[in-house]
């Protein structure tokens, strides 16, 4: 089944190009007075979305030089940027291990230096598990990363039962490459379906909690679990 992401907030905002609706208008002065889009564009961050995953690694240091990272639902690349300056992917320091950064979507992610894109692949299509275990350094990865959602319906319910059957999805694909001891990150949206994927983590993983980082606009249902030491079957 294929599914589309929604693309993160973007950074750059042009007043002629959205219509004069009142809601476009909200949006607009919202992106204007937003501190975190200011931030992102400032330090050249691709997305506000950068910041989350700063604050949940400054806080849990989930990224480590020499990691190696997959990126699920990874366009426009905010977090794939964080990604690679923590590991080092780009092999800017050469005095700490270099890491790899693989991001896949099915959007195209325009080229980042230190990253390796698979653009307009599906992450819950078989192949693309292929493909993705061929990259990897003996098919094995110390960090998934999600920030991937389904395109909004409107009807919070089933917006949150499609996204929880995407992080489901990825779970298969953390069995097949995580490390034993590896972490992995992903965004939920709050609802009835939520203790099913943290009863399926805790399966898989020693300790799972739930974090809502500040750059998580407070109006939304946006929710993260960050799962860590996996479980190797």
């Amino acid at each position: 089944m294929m599914w589309k992401y929604i693309p993160k907030s973007c950074i750059h905002v042009s007043a002629v190009s959205l219509k004069k609706t009142a809601a476009d208008k909200r949006w607009l002065v919202r992106q204007l007075s937003d501190p975190y889009v200011k931030a992102a564009h400032f330090q050249n961050y691709r997305c506000r979305s950068a910041f989350k995953l700063i604050e949940m690694d400054d806080k849990y240091t989930i990224l480590k030089p020499g990691f190696t990272v997959v990126d699920c639902g990874a366009a426009p690349g905010a977090w794939s940027q964080v990604a690679v300056q923590r590991v080092n992917s780009s092999g800017e320091s050469t005095e700490l291990p270099k890491g790899l950064v693989i991001g896949i979507d099915l959007l195209r992610i325009a080229p980042l230096d230190g990253a390796h894109f698979l653009s307009c692949h599906d992450i819950t299509d078989p192949s693309t598990h292929t493909e993705l275990e061929r990259l990897l350094p003996e098919a094995r990865a110390d960090v998934i990363l999600s920030d991937m959602a389904p395109n909004a319906s409107g009807l919070r319910e089933l917006d949150h039962e499609k996204l929880v059957t995407m992080c489901l999805s990825m779970l298969d694909l953390a069995e097949k490459v995580l490390h034993p001891g590896g972490s992995l990150v992903c965004k939920y949206w709050d609802g009835a379906l939520a203790h099913k994927l943290r009863q399926r983590l805790s399966l898989m993983f020693q300790d799972v909690r739930t974090v809502k980082p500040k750059a998580s606009r407070k109006e939304s249902a946006e929710l993260f679990f960050l799962a860590r030491m996996f479980k190797k079957r």
